[in-house]
């Protein structure tokens, strides 16, 4: 049932003979820390159910290799983890998914003084030049095929609101691409809120639009998350027939509502939680290689209809 999309990978990558360190070789003992935040909704459970099988498959494949594995519930127990990682583990190789940006930039930027190798997934650190291995969904891409999406659905004119995710570098990147996308057309945003890639926090934002707004003809919700609680506070006061909502990732229980033609959820675009897989497989490649492979690697964002659905749909995973 491996969902591991290196086939449709839209990837940048630097053969580097000469990089400082070389490659590891395989013989030799080496330590993986993977770092990566608790399921606190449900693309982080999928990234944690995605990290144990990959960690599980690569310690049995890789005996020179020993992994530790991490979840954080927020961005100050993280930096806790990477400090043990550090100063307990004596890692080698760092693995991260940053809870959020700004504060995991400096404590993996100290990791990377004392020669660990960086691989980051997802939300990328405010400075790039951490990294050594960055894989991640096409964050500008999720915005624009959303934005067209839209654009074409209301023939280039309607009210509309957004939900966001949380202040990371991700999130500005879905955000200022799909506003760059509907610049020039009459979509107007009635407005934009955080919900914190949350159906809880996605449900109260949704509330709030809807007492506040009067017409509303489409909601970006930007993850399938935050579309559960937007659904529910939609139908709680009965405008399902008023509007439509587009999200994003690939979530089972809202690919199920595609698949059954629901009006309300018509769309939803690709952002898999198994891209942890990705960042674990190349990097573990890149130990084991004879010349380092480094780079930035970008899973393509697709829009998922009533048309396609069925190929995304993994009803086994737990997101």
């Amino acid at each position: 049932m491996k969902k591991l999309a290196l086939g449709i990978l839209i990837f940048s990558v630097v053969i580097a003979l000469g990089f400082s360190g070389g490659t590891v070789l395989a013989e030799e003992e080496i330590t993986i820390g993977v770092s990566i935040p608790a399921a606190t909704h449900g693309w982080t459970g999928g990234v944690n159910y995605w990290a144990d099988r990959t960690v599980e498959k690569l310690d049995a494949e890789n005996p020179h290799i020993n992994f530790v594995l991490t979840t954080a519930d927020g961005p100050e127990e993280q930096i806790n983890d990477l400090e043990d990682l550090h100063a307990i583990h004596d890692i080698d190789v760092l693995v991260i998914l940053p809870f959020e940006s700004d504060p995991l930039t400096e404590p993996v930027r100290f990791l990377k003084e004392q020669g660990v190798f960086i691989t980051v997934v997802d939300r990328g650190l405010a400075d790039e030049d951490i990294q050594d291995i960055y894989v991640a969904g096409d964050n500008p891409g999720m915005g624009r095929v959303s934005a067209e999406y839209l654009i074409d659905r209301l023939d280039g004119s309607g009210d509309i609101v957004i939900l966001r995710g949380i202040p990371t570098v991700i999130d500005d990147m879905r955000f200022d691409a799909f506003m760059e996308e509907i610049e020039g057309t009459d979509i107007n945003v009635l407005d934009w809120e955080y919900a914190y890639w949350n159906r809880d926090d996605g449900y109260e934002v949704m509330q709030d639009f809807l007492t506040r707004f009067d017409n509303i003809d489409a909601v970006w919700s930007q993850d399938d998350d935050i579309s559960l609680g937007v659904i529910e506070a939609i139908q709680e006061v009965d405008r399902q027939d008023e509007m439509f909502v587009v999200g994003g990732a690939g979530m089972v229980e809202i690919i199920e509502r595609i698949m059954e033609g629901d009006e309300l959820t018509p769309v939803t675009v690709t952002y898999p939680p198994d891209m942890i897989s990705a960042g674990l497989e190349i990097t573990v490649t890149h130990l084991n290689a004879e010349a380092p492979i480094l780079g930035e690697f970008i899973i393509s964002a697709e829009l998922i209809t009533q048309e396609n659905a069925e190929m995304y749909y993994y009803p086994e995973s737990p997101f």
